[in-house]
């Protein structure tokens, strides 16, 4: 997925703010059901961000095109590993590994196989 670095993404030193490439890899894991057509969530099932681990390489600035790339690279019946990359160009700028736990009435639950599919791809 690609983003454009707008204005009110940086900070008074006109870099990317650290949550925003938070935000950029959740609006980049969306996408995945967006293209499918579908939400990425119900009302009553959803993933929440367990754990977090980031490294922040270098800075993308106003007006720069960045590149999230995101891969499943574990799952379990009721959790899933994500690690998201954000590139500018060919330079690796950020990346994460993200621990989603899937609730369903705001409990645990198992993760439906039609997820895993749409995840997948």
């Amino acid at each position: 997925m690609q983003i454009r670095v707008y204005y009110e993404d940086t900070d008074c030193g006109n870099m990317v703010y650290h949550a925003n490439y938070l935000n950029y890899c959740e609006r980049a894991r969306s996408e995945l059901f967006f293209k499918k057509g579908l939400l990425p969530h119900s009302q009553d099932e959803f993933f929440v961000v367990k754990s977090c681990e980031a490294n922040w390489i270098k800075s993308a600035v106003f007006a720069d095109i960045l590149e999230v790339k995101t891969e499943l690279i574990e799952k379990k019946s009721a959790s899933i590993i994500m690690k998201q990359e954000i590139y500018r160009g060919s330079e690796l700028i950020f990346e994460a590994k993200f621990r989603l736990a899937f609730l369903k009435y705001g409990k645990p639950s198992k993760i439906p196989n039609h997820i895993f599919d749409i995840l997948e791809s």
